[in-house]
């Protein structure tokens, strides 16, 4: 995959975009994203790097001589998902799909393609339930719900259980978390490891992700006294949960798990107040350079293709991602035959440091990839950077006064 990759990236720096020499024939893939509603920024974000690494790839010359064409598909809902997957391969006759970022509309619009047979590759959802339901044509290039929550009970139990002065078994945690897929598969994970490290889960409050006041949770948190708290967010949630926690004095700093608190948007609505919250996620940009090789490029890239900076590593996730998927399709020459993708997928075997994201690549037999796994992160002056483990880190962390 490293060498298909700077390949294409080289090709990509020198020529602007344009149509490659192809012949007639297209290699057409369903791309399913919620581009409308609630969750449209980050679906919007993720697409982006699946599009950037399209454009890319058909610059070097498609995926076996074939040129790869997205017909879109708008997951603005659970239910949405579901019938755009219908139509997508009912209608469109796409042989595959790739997506989604979010676990809930992934989870119904890949029942879909599992009874119809058709490969389903997710870049960014994270639930554990994607890959665990057995499913022959499922596959997940992105680390899981329980990969969140073992390198947020590990930063916890290894660094900042030390830096307060106290043994694991002392700590006091609270989870705050949205109730979708996504929110109470990463809480139920995190719970379960951090009583298994014999951390302290002091209190537990879901919450609808659309609610305009999240008062009553914060009372709640203060009264439960925890050292820290582990937050599950979307992007609005994400802001009013850290807003509130500020204006009502909860003194425990936040540790986000993705979703809202990767965005830039978090940082730039919360100010300063943004600063000390820290972040389990994809791989964001401030990140050392050794451990992601072609970080930079890819930003380089996004730049010159939407001609802003990348709002979140999700669009970096699926960028890695959606090139897995084709290195994958240039095995099997361009067949989409889930026999074929099988035999393929389960022979790529990259080690971690050799893909933008730092991620590795080696799928089990669920089609989850084994070898990805979040950062810890931390906000400091408006900037998301990489504080742990410390080979992918930029700066140490800081506990929040």
């Amino acid at each position: 995959m490293k060498k298909a990759f700077l390949l294409g990236l080289s090709i990509m720096l020198v020529l602007s975009f344009g149509s490659g020499a192809f012949g007639a024939e297209k290699l057409e893939l369903g791309a399913l994203y919620p581009i409308s509603g609630g969750l449209a920024l980050l679906g919007e974000e993720s697409w982006r790097g699946a599009e950037i690494a399209r454009l890319v790839r058909n610059e070097a010359g498609g995926v076996a001589g074939k040129e790869i064409v997205f017909i879109k598909g708008d997951a603005s809902t659970p239910s949405a998902a579901r019938s755009e997957a219908e139509r997508l391969v009912e209608q469109k006759k796409v042989p595959a799909i790739l997506g989604t970022y979010s676990s809930s509309r992934c989870m119904a619009a890949s029942e879909v393609t599992a009874r119809k047979g058709i490969p389903y590759f997710e870049l960014g959802a994270i639930a554990n339930a994607i890959t665990t339901r057995g499913y022959k044509t499922m596959w997940r290039t992105n680390p899981t719900a329980a990969d969140f929550s073992k390198a947020q009970v590990g930063f916890i139990t290894d660094w900042y259980a030390p830096e307060l002065g106290k043994k694991p078994a002392d700590m006091r945690v609270s989870i705050a978390h949205e109730d979708s897929d996504y929110g109470t598969s990463v809480a139920d994970s995190f719970s379960s490891l951090a009583k298994a490290a014999g951390v302290q889960i002091v209190s537990i409050e879901p919450y609808a992700a659309n609610t305009n006041d999240l008062s009553s949770v914060i009372f709640r948190l203060r009264k439960a006294e925890p050292d820290i708290v582990v937050a599950v967010s979307y992007a609005n949630d994400a802001i009013l949960l850290a807003r509130q926690a500020y204006e009502l004095k909860l003194k425990a700093p936040i540790m986000g798990t993705g979703g809202g608190h990767s965005l830039q948007s978090f940082a730039d609505a919360l100010g300063k107040e943004a600063d000390g919250v820290l972040n389990v996620d994809f791989t964001q940009y401030e990140v050392n350079e050794k451990f992601t090789p072609g970080l930079k490029e890819f930003v380089a890239l996004y730049k010159k293709t939407f001609n802003e900076s990348p709002r979140s590593g999700h669009s970096l996730a699926n960028f890695m991602g959606a090139n897995v998927v084709f290195d994958i399709l240039e095995k099997t020459g361009g067949s989409l035959d889930p026999d074929k993708i099988r035999e393929a997928a389960m022979a790529v075997d990259i080690a971690p440091g050799n893909t933008p994201t730092g991620w590795g690549v080696k799928f089990d037999e669920n089609g989850q990839n084994v070898a990805a796994a979040p950062l810890v992160t931390q906000w400091r002056d408006g900037k998301l950077v990489t504080v742990w483990p410390e080979d992918a880190s930029v700066m140490a962390p800081m506990i929040r006064k």
